[in-house]
């Protein structure tokens, strides 16, 4: 199992020092290393007993696309961590304000209200330009610089169009934070910047008037498919019809109707008198309740129709996915579906990989110690995946892992496959005199015959087995 990140330890090039902030998925501290004056934190996943496999994923994601952002509006990726020893990010230290530090004094003025509204949205414009969609945009996560710029952080939620995107390719977690997520996310639709524009929308609301358009959900996220928000003038009566116009703009639940760039977003904010004022600048109440459930269902059904559409694909790069059996590493079929697996990827120079683990559900009550917990199992097995893909010599670029929790491997594997329009399945099974492992050879039949794509079924015959596939070995001291 993986260390621990503690203050006064040493990982990689790297001493740890003070805590700065302890999050719902990640730890996040300050470092320090060798020859380097540079003010760095490391982001780490939060492993342990009633701690969400959430962290791990995202770091992994932020892993893959902080090194890649470049500019002021971002920060500077310093160092990611090997997932097999301890997954971590080393960023710059950005030096400002927190806009959720501003915000806990209350509503600011309309005129600070377009300024910082338009440095978010310069940032924005800056990362849709580098195929990056932030896809959790609130306060926490906006640092204002003395210039006046603002910094964008945590990516564990982003996604980049050119990178493997592993919350999409995942069926359990799409959207960002509720208050904030945009009605397309909620959906799972993960490849549209102006869900960024909506969420935007949100924090100048919040800005305004200091209440959040659609409350603070909890399991009631999907009321903005039809919640007509209370107009900002009538929360504040110093919001000025430019800035409502604006703000509506931006919330409105069709992606179509909203603004289409942020870099239009921040011209309207600098130049208010410009700003085309319709019938959302003088709006003084809620619609009727008919108006608001005929709005939900027009919205529903376009979403619906372009959550459930095939992805749109930027090349023709083939997706190939390949199942691995992580409960038993030392499992005589791993070197026979790594080798078919270099082989199907030879043949294109442009490909991604999705490697998977389907374990079974965690114990409802978790041991002491991270590997008896579903966070450090999670670590644990996506370890295992590292391990067993590294031979390839893929990139980050090329490659992503999961490992997914399931009563059901056939049917976690064909939803995978059908979400990211995977064009091929290579996966093990066992030969007939190996009735130990039936329960494999019903999940490869199965996957096989339900499959919408090519199966590449890898079998290794006339030999038996170490162990028996009925039961999960016990992870400490891997």
């Amino acid at each position: 199992m993986p260390h621990q990140v503690r203050p006064g330890t040493k990982i990689d090039d790297f001493l740890v020092g003070e805590q700065i902030h302890s999050g719902a998925m990640s730890n996040i501290f300050e470092v320090t290393r060798p020859g380097d004056s540079t003010k760095m934190i490391m982001k780490a996943p939060r492993v342990g007993r009633g701690e969400p496999t959430e962290g791990v994923i995202g770091i992994q994601t932020e892993g893959v696309i902080a090194p890649a952002l470049c500019g002021p509006h971002a920060p500077r990726c310093i160092a990611v961590g090997d997932l097999a020893k301890k997954p971590y990010v080393v960023l710059e230290w950005i030096a400002g304000i927190g806009l959720e530090e501003i915000l806990e004094q209350g509503s600011l003025p309309a005129v600070e209200v377009a300024r910082i509204g338009a440095a978010i949205g310069d940032a924005l414009h800056s990362l849709h330009q580098q195929e990056v969609i932030h896809l959790d945009l609130k306060p926490a996560n906006v640092i204002l610089k003395a210039d006046g710029t603002a910094t964008l952080i945590d990516f564990g939620f982003a996604h980049h169009a050119r990178y493997p995107d592993l919350l999409s390719e995942e069926t359990r977690w799409r959207a960002g934070s509720a208050a904030y997520v945009s009605p397309e996310q909620l959906l799972g639709t993960r490849e549209d910047p102006r869900s960024d524009l909506f969420s935007l929308g949100v924090v100048l609301y919040e800005m305004a008037t200091g209440y959040l358009p659609f409350g603070e959900p909890d399991t009631n996220v999907r009321n903005r498919f039809w919640l007509d928000p209370v107009p900002p003038k009538v929360r504040s009566q110093d919001v000025p019809p430019w800035l409502q116009e604006i703000i509506l703009r931006c919330l409105e639940p069709r992606a179509a109707l909203r603004y289409q760039s942020a870099k239009v977003v921040a011209f309207d904010l600098r130049n208010p008198e410009q700003v085309v004022l319709t019938s959302r600048a003088t709006k003084s109440q809620q619609a009727a309740l008919f108006q608001q459930v005929r709005r939900f269902w027009k919205a529903h059904r376009e979403l619906a129709r372009r959550s459930f559409s095939p992805a749109v694909q930027l090349s023709h790069s083939p997706i190939v996915m390949v199942a691995v059996d992580t409960l038993h590493m030392d499992d005589e079929r791993h070197e026979a579906i790594r080798s078919a697996t270099a082989q199907m990827l030879s043949f294109k120079a442009e490909f991604r990989l999705i490697c998977v683990s389907v374990i079974p559900l965690a114990p409802v009550l978790e041991g002491p110690v991270p590997a008896e917990t579903a966070s450090g199992r999670h670590l644990e097995h996506l370890a295992r995946l590292r391990r067993w893909v590294e031979p390839l010599g893929l990139s980050a670029q090329q490659l992503s892992l999961h490992a997914i929790e399931s009563s059901d491997a056939a049917e976690t594997l064909l939803e995978l496959a059908r979400l990211n329009n995977v064009d091929l399945i290579v996966l093990g099974a066992p030969g007939p005199t190996q009735p130990g492992k039936s329960w494999w050879r019903s999940v490869a039949s199965t996957v096989t015959a339900s499959a919408q794509c090519s199966v590449h079924v890898v079998r290794v015959p006339g030999r038996r087995d170490a162990r028996p596939l009925n039961r999960e070995p016990p992870i400490h001291g891997s």
